[in-house]
């Protein structure tokens, strides 16, 4: 049995090529090189999905995520809000701020305290 070569156009060569993550997430226009972005690299996702922040960029591919939430307190039957504060990684596709609002994952641990990547950027303050 021979198999044929399939000849590609060039626009085809040139699309990225993302591979799925398993979540509705729009993949960034940049390509990277980086092994732990979960676009490009080989770095898989799972868990957690949460939306919030970033405070600080100034570690090194690492980012800073702050996320507000509402606790019940069922003394009074009352919300009070909260913030957490995790740090995740970022690759090097995705351009960040302070300020801007972003998605990530929870995924393997990658160091002592950073268990979470930032899969989308949804907007910029």
């Amino acid at each position: 049995m021979r198999y044929h070569k399939v000849a590609y156009t060039r626009y085809e060569k040139m699309a990225k090529k993302s591979r799925t993550i398993g979540i509705d997430a729009v993949p960034p226009q940049e390509t990277c090189d980086d092994p732990k972005c979960p676009w490009d690299g080989s770095l898989k996702v799972r868990g957690r999905v949460f939306e919030g922040r970033v405070v600080s960029t100034k570690m090194n591919h690492t980012v800073v995520v702050r996320r507000d939430y509402n606790h019940l307190v069922r003394k009074y039957n009352r919300y009070e809000s909260r913030k957490g504060v995790v740090s995740a990684h970022q690759p090097q596709c995705i351009d960040l701020k302070p300020g801007d609002k972003v998605r990530a994952m929870e995924c393997r641990p990658l160091s002592k305290s950073k268990s979470f990547v930032v899969i989308e950027k949804l907007e910029t303050e």
